[in-house]
Formats: structure tokens, sequence, C-alpha cells
């Protein structure tokens, strides 16, 4: 968009107190807009405990808006996220799955929740996120379409951020159609390095801040310790595919993931998980370094979303985890209702209740992403 038609538009930033939601106010500054910006508030309930790190992103958001004349608020979405994308989870984790919090906290509380409670009153959400969004004329688009309001509805795509690092089109892979068209990805066009540039040289007071890791609202909370509040721990055998011997224990399977190699802490490794059997709650692993067992070029994903509701040609790219990399593949629907994803190459770490995200035959447009099954 550029600078006349923002002018007309009721803009709302959701603020984290990061460096890239930071420079996003900072771009809409320079072009003499003051939008309001908000703050999400989804943290635990118990803050000892949980030692979040909401305090100090508060601060660090409360400065930023104050530095551009902006007004911030704080909206509580705290019951929302922890009935929605943690029972999610858990239930997830629970059926030996591998789900991604992230993925539904975009569409289920930035784009969703918070919409509900304020966004609805703004014509565009802009967000810190690396990706970049395209539209075009329907009807030059030459793929079917599952449904659309009207022939003559332009199509806004997702598409991928220049920094094959940052980007993080993969975690937005799950929004609706309608809430892409109300989104705006004002940083997503930088690489990250400019970023911190940008915000050294606006002497911004989180320009040396270091990013956030893990799931999105954890803070400095370890993943392992978030599980174990919500579903507790159960011991179960450690059993080595090749030979049926069980050479340890666990805590319980749905602390470790299909692929997973370091933290295992099993005598006379490495080893490798490449199995789970959440109803005898035993975990199966491989004996050596990469081995065959932990990869698989097919698999198949169930309950595809499309996001503006254009479905994916044969001939598409794709990825299952954050990591830059894109992979080459056919994508086939099956008798099921299901898609079947062919790879050129042997993928690492396929595990079911990941999602697999497609994208175009140039990793530039992203269709949208399922669920893998297996």
């Amino acid at each position: 968009m550029n600078m006349s038609e923002l002018q007309d538009k009721r803009i709302a930033v959701l603020l984290s107190g990061g460096v890239d939601s930071s420079v996003v106010v900072y771009e809409f500054a320079r072009q003499g807009l003051h939008p309001d910006c908000f703050y999400i508030k989804i943290g635990a309930d118990d803050k000892e405990e949980w030692d979040c790190s909401m305090e100090e992103d508060m601060e660090m958001a409360t400065a930023v808006a104050h530095k551009y004349g902006c007004r911030l608020e704080v909206v509580d979405c705290h019951r929302e996220y922890w009935d929605q994308v943690t029972k999610y989870t858990m239930e997830k984790v629970k059926a030996g799955l591998t789900p991604n919090p992230d993925v539904m906290c975009n569409r289920l509380i930035k784009f969703g929740a918070f919409h509900e409670k304020r966004g609805h009153d703004y014509d565009l959400i802009a967000t810190g996120h690396y990706a970049q969004t395209e539209t075009e004329p329907l009807p030059l688009h030459p793929y079917p379409l599952t449904s659309h309001p009207s022939p003559l509805t332009p199509i806004k795509w997702l598409c991928t951020s220049p920094d094959p690092v940052k980007d993080q089109t993969d975690f937005l892979a799950q929004i609706y159609g309608w809430q892409l068209a109300k989104a705006i990805f004002p940083i997503g066009h930088y690489q990250k390095d400019e970023v911190r540039q940008i915000a050294e040289r606006e002497h911004l007071v989180n320009a040396k801040r270091k990013d956030s890791q893990g799931i999105c609202f954890l803070g400095k909370i370890n993943y392992t310790d978030y599980i174990r509040r919500y579903v507790g721990e159960e011991p179960g055998d450690v059993v080595e595919l090749a030979t049926g011997k069980c050479i340890g224990r666990h805590r319980g399977h749905w602390f470790y993931t299909i692929g997973q190699r370091k933290g295992l802490g099993f005598g006379g490794g490495p080893w490798f998980i490449v199995k789970k059997d959440a109803s005898q709650n035993i975990l199966y692993v491989a004996h050596g370094y990469d081995p065959s067992t932990v990869y698989k070029k097919d698999f198949l994903i169930h309950d595809f979303h499309s996001i503006n509701g254009v479905m994916p040609d044969s001939e598409i790219t794709f990825k299952i985890r954050h990591t830059p990399e894109f992979h080459r593949a056919r994508f086939v629907p099956t008798e099921e209702g299901r898609y079947a994803v062919y790879s050129e190459e042997k993928i690492h770490g396929v595990a079911p209740g990941q999602f697999c995200v497609i994208y175009d035959n140039r990793h530039h447009r992203c269709y949208g992403s399922g669920e893998i099954t297996i």
C-alpha cells in the first residue's frame, strides 16, 4: 500500500516489545502516521513460577509507543490463549503428535481473539512478521478456487520474505483469508540485519534486544516445563526399533519428538527418536548417526487449509519446520480427501502432527498448510 492509501486507513499495530514490531511503528511514523498500538497479554497465571518476561516487554512497548506519539493499549487475551491454544497443544502431545502452538497463536489469538476484542474497529492490523503480501485480480488467476465471494474479488497472497532465515510465512500458514485481508507486514521486505540497523539508527530502546526463542508467550519458560505442568509425567519404555530391546526409560512420550537426537539422556548413544506408540507409552529409537529410519520422502497430510481458497498446483515446494530450506515435491490429492506429498529428497524428522506448509514451485507464494499424518 502506498502513502495515500494508508492515510485513509485505521491501523492497529501489535506491539510486542521486540525490535521487529518496534520498527513497524517507526515505518508508519516516518510516513507521518501514528497508528494505535496494542500489547496482547497472554502470559501465564503464576508469574513467579513461570518467570514471564511480560513486564520487560511492556516497558519496551510503552517506550516505543511514546517515542512516536502513539496510543498504547493492553488487550488481555490470556483466557482465550489458555482455552484455545494450550488445549490444542496438550491434546496433540497426549496423542503422540508434534503440534506447533505458534501457528495456532497467529490464527486464534493475534488475528483471532484480538480481532474480536479490538481489531474489528480497524481497517488494517500490522505486525512485525517477516512476510509479504501480493494482490492480483481474480480473473487473471489460472488455478481453481474452492470458494470466493465474487468473480471480481481480488486475491491476496501471503508471500515469503527475502530473508530466508527469518521468513515467518510458515507460522502464518493457518490464518484465514479474511485475516490476511486485514494484515499488513511493514518490515516484511527487509533482512533482519537491516531492521537492526534501523533500530540502532533511530535509537530504539530495544535495538540490541535478543530475539525471543521458542513459543511466542513463554519468554524464559522451557517448553518441557510447559508440557509437564499440563500433562504431567508417565514413565515408559525406550525400545531399540531394530532389536526390540529395552534400552532405558522415559518420563512420558509427549516430551519427545520424531527425529530428536539431543537431550535424550539414554546411555550408549547417540540415539534418535524414530517412532512413538502413544497407546502403550513406548518410544522407539534407532542407533547411530542420522539413520535412514529418521528420513521420509513421501507422506500424507490432512485438513489442508488454503489461506485464500486457491489450491496448489501439482509442482510445489514445502517445509515442515521453521528452517531456511524449502523442498521440492509433487502435491497429489488422494481418494480419502487427503493429500500426498512426494518429495524429491528424503526429509529428516517427518512427524505426525507437524504442519506441512505448501508454497509454489518458486517458494514465493504460500498456499497454506495441512497436518502431517502417517
